[in-house]
């Protein structure tokens, strides 16, 4: 559940993301550093599952957004001032999306596999990438996504909790928001300003919520340890590191290198927290990556054509 840099390509305004990578330097560099992105993202995210029992999903939300915001801003010390009343709505709005995505996101996952939570959420930016794109090839790739989750669920979502499910995909809807305003929010904002002042925004939204669910819990000192490490995994790190990777790789490259997520989600509930996985399961986690990758390349085309 990548919280930086859209996925993207650059049809949908991903940040960052120029049309042609920068010659120079191994060709495998700058895929190994979203590799490496995605994998402390979902990494971190099987850490937050095992910090639940301690501060549940709510209270871990709010742990790694005031966490990674203090960081941030330590890190970035954006400028408050000289910013128009356009440039608030669109930070406020990125932070709301990136608050309602977390949160969703986290309780799907207290609830469901991690493979199988990140595999519905990423219908949300499969969902955006086939509307942008308005191509009848993509009804193919939403198709192939639809059988993914049927196979999935199992006939039913009841096997998987249909309450984590739910979560999931809202959580895939925000995740789609989140997105738009990413894009809006690197294109008003310079470097990670804006990035660090969405995040903030986002961790005041949670707090209450985190607050009211684990209470003095958040306090302990090897609960605040464990969200760090969750703050620096998920947010921080894998943001620095897309941030590096999209200023040499082009983005339609980079948004398919997005849609393994759920494949590497899978991979860190099996290592982590001992989530196995069906055949069946695997199949469908498959054909959402499939097409998710057809679509991200289809409109990529369609772009490059224009």
């Amino acid at each position: 559940m990548p919280e930086a840099a859209g996925a993207l390509p650059d049809a949908v305004g991903a940040p960052g993301g120029g049309g042609r990578a920068r010659r120079g330097g191994h060709p495998l560099g700058p895929v190994a550093l979203v590799v490496a992105g995605g994998l402390s993202v979902q990494f971190g995210a099987a850490v937050a599952v095992l910090l639940m029992p301690r501060a549940g999903a709510l209270g871990v939300v709010t742990l790694r957004l005031v966490l990674a915001a203090l960081v941030l801003l330590l890190v970035c010390r954006p400028r408050l001032r000289g910013h128009s009343r356009a440039d608030w709505g669109t930070v406020l709005a990125f932070g709301a999306a990136m608050s309602g995505m977390n949160m969703l996101f986290y309780q799907a996952a207290d609830r469901i596999p991690l493979g199988a939570a990140v595999t519905l959420e990423v219908l949300g930016p499969l969902a955006l990438s086939v509307i942008v794109s308005r191509r009848l090839i993509n009804v193919l790739w939403a198709g192939l996504a639809l059988g993914g989750v049927v196979l999935l669920s199992g006939g039913g979502f009841d096997r998987l909790d249909p309450v984590g499910a739910a979560f999931a995909l809202g959580a895939g809807a925000m995740w789609a928001t989140y997105i738009v305003f990413s894009a809006r929010t690197g294109r008003r904002f310079p470097q990670a300003d804006g990035l660090a002042l969405a995040m903030a925004v986002g961790a005041l939204l949670s707090l209450p919520f985190g607050i009211v669910e684990a209470g003095d819990k958040l306090l302990v000192p090897s609960t605040i340890g464990l969200g760090l490490a969750v703050a620096l995994m998920s947010s921080v790190l894998p943001y620095t590191l897309e941030l590096l990777a999209l200023r040499r790789l082009p983005a339609p490259t980079f948004a398919v290198l997005m849609s393994l997520e759920p494949a590497i989600a899978a991979t860190a509930g099996f290592l982590i927290l001992h989530q196995a996985l069906s055949a069946a399961d695997a199949a469908a986690i498959a054909l959402v990556v499939a097409a998710s990758m057809g679509a991200v390349r289809t409109q990529a085309a369609g772009v490059s054509a224009k």
